[in-house]
């Protein structure tokens, strides 16, 4: 197992610099830099939780916040629908090893 920071503990640690859309005390919202849709956040929790696969009971409310946040997320942005993606696992198309969910809009 790796110590090193992601990327994403690096933005939330404001060692690297991000448009950041939104924060609180449980998680960031960031501009996607290689954005796939006209509005694509990345709404990621400060708790470093690798994937889907490493979720564990306590973070049940944590992922319950980041769930409700999206629709809000969303209309602050103007948008009428939007998708969710969640890549877990590298087969899975995680790039990233820090859990994130990808909101995108048009």
């Amino acid at each position: 197992m790796t110590t090193e920071k992601s990327i994403f503990s690096k933005i939330i640690d404001r060692e690297i610099p991000s448009d950041i859309v939104y924060e609180d005390e449980k998680c960031i919202v960031i501009n996607d830099l290689y954005p796939k849709a006209k509005t694509h956040l990345l709404i990621i929790p400060k708790k470093p939780i690798s994937s889907l696969f490493d979720l564990a009971p306590e973070d049940k409310d944590l992922m319950g916040h980041m769930m409700l946040l999206l629709p809000q997320l969303a209309l602050a942005q103007g948008l009428q629908g939007f998708k969710t993606k969640i890549h877990t696992g590298e087969s899975g198309g995680q790039e990233i090893f820090h859990l994130h969910i990808h909101l995108l809009g048009e």
